[in-house]
């Protein structure tokens, strides 16, 4: 018997556990939360009465006509759809039991029981922060009457579960760290999310791979704030100012030690940009939508190298950005202009040698002949040069599918004869010249020494023959 009734006392304590727990509903201070009514009701045949404690807050009839208290802690904060009790701007004192029964004929045909605890999150700093800073999350949920705490987790805005120490997260902020953080509290078989807006002050990423250009492209280092930061926020982090740095290749493809400071942000009404050395780069428009790139029409061989972005704030913490820039190019062994007949050399890179996952790809001019389908080296040799290879040659950089940069150079054939060879025609013609001059004077020579007779023929002839005269 008594196992009996220890059995018995263990289910109802389960009971009223799971019950509980799915009549427990959670909410922020100046949130707001929906409480369902009872399953199953009609609302074609069934009033709706919602009461808080033992105060009635709201109705509603079959034929969708409403009432709601107009007691003061209430007033505005209470609506209806579809039976359920709507509560926006929720206060400290919302906080309790609320109950609904719904009625057929003035008799109770179903009711239901939800209890309004407080969900408290709490974000340190509440303003926006920089990278560095220490950013604290702290999720609060009130235990059920009679129950445990629920349990407490959070995610980032990536999603990712994050360690949680009895509610509370610490990291330290980053530019990832931006965006909203979800806390997560487990009740029963139930979950219920509280979000934190988290602002840190950051520039987006810099690109992963070097930016290509050429002399026959143009020229772009990409540099901005990140999309979920503001010029104001970074005001009230006390900016100091911004710089354009370069730090130049050297012929090995290292960054030179030494910088050449580009240009120097001017945080005076408006804001721009002020040149300190002219490379022919222009910041690119929209400053104060957070656009720090700049830009140049074309490139040239001397912009390869290291550019670095960065603003400063007083708080001796300095955000950069990396942008790497290499220039593709394309060289003749003989120049540009070149003799038809001659054999030239071309060569198209980067100055050193491609990296792992770049390949080239060669375009000759339309008239002249093909190249092999897999000719991607870095050198192209043409033996004789032609008329038909006189144009524009290209060469294309590609990674996997995508054309990163282009260079080109035009050829230009000449098909005067060159010196040499007109040295050997003008030899030629003299050596005939002199031949037929030779011959000339040994057929007057055997003229001279073999004279012939001169022979006439009479007007009057005799019988046959020719005569002497």
């Amino acid at each position: 018997m008594k196992n009996l009734i220890q059995g018995i006392l263990i289910v109802i304590n389960v009971l009223l556990s799971t019950s509980g727990a799915e009549a427990v509903t959670y909410a922020q201070v100046g949130g707001t939360v929906t409480l369902k009514p009872p399953e199953g009701i009609r609302l074609q045949r069934h009033y709706l009465f919602w009461r808080f404690g033992n105060m009635e807050l709201a109705w509603r009839n079959i034929f969708g006509g409403t009432w709601f208290s107009n007691d003061e802690k209430w007033k505005g904060a209470l609506s209806l759809s579809e039976g359920a009790l709507i509560i926006r701007g929720v206060k400290q004192e919302h906080f309790g039991t609320f109950s609904c029964e719904a009625k057929e004929n003035g008799q109770t045909v179903a009711s239901s029981t939800r209890t309004l605890l407080k969900l408290t999150v709490t974000k340190s700093p509440t303003s926006p922060l920089l990278p560095g800073e220490t950013l604290s999350l702290f999720c609060d949920a009130e235990a059920p009457s009679g129950l445990a705490k629920p349990a407490v987790h959070w995610l980032n805005p990536q999603g990712e579960q994050k360690k949680t120490s009895q509610g509370q997260v610490k990291v330290t902020a980053s530019g990832q760290h931006s965006g909203e953080w979800t806390c997560v509290v487990t009740n029963g078989a139930k979950e219920i999310q509280a979000k934190a807006s988290v602002a840190v002050v950051d520039m987006s990423p810099a690109p992963l791979h070097p930016q290509y250009t050429s002399k026959s492209s143009p020229l772009s280092i990409p540099c901005s704030i990140a999309s979920y930061t503001s010029w104001d926020q970074i005001k009230t982090k006390g900016i100091q100012g911004g710089n354009w740095h370069f730090y130049p290749a050297s012929g090995s493809g290292v960054p030179s030690a030494a910088p050449q400071r580009l240009f120097s942000l001017s945080l005076k009404n408006p804001l721009s940009w002020k040149s300190d050395q002219d490379r022919g780069l222009t910041p690119e428009p929209g400053l104060k939508a957070g656009v720090l790139s700049l830009a140049r029409h074309e490139g040239r061989e001397d912009d390869s190298g290291v550019y670095v972005c960065s603003l400063t704030f007083n708080s001796n913490v300095t955000l950069r950005r990396t942008v790497n820039i290499s220039v593709l190019q394309i060289r003749s062994s003989s120049g540009p202009d070149l003799t038809a007949g001659q054999q030239v050399n071309l060569t198209c890179s980067l100055g050193h040698p491609l990296p792992s996952g770049l390949r080239l790809k060669w375009f000759p001019p339309e008239q002249s002949h093909p190249l092999a389908s897999d000719h991607r080296s870095t050198h192209l040799t043409v033996p004789h040069v032609g008329a038909a290879d006189g144009g524009v040659w290209r060469c294309e950089l590609w990674r996997n599918g995508t054309r990163l940069t282009s260079a080109k150079i035009v050829l230009k054939i000449d098909h005067t004869m060159s010196l040499w060879m007109q040295v050997i025609i003008c030899s030629v013609a003299v050596i005939v010249v002199l031949i037929l001059i030779f011959i000339v004077y040994r057929c007057r020579q055997r003229k001279m020494t073999h004279p012939r007779h001169r022979l006439c023929q009479c007007k009057n002839p005799k019988p046959r023959g020719f005569y002497r005269t």
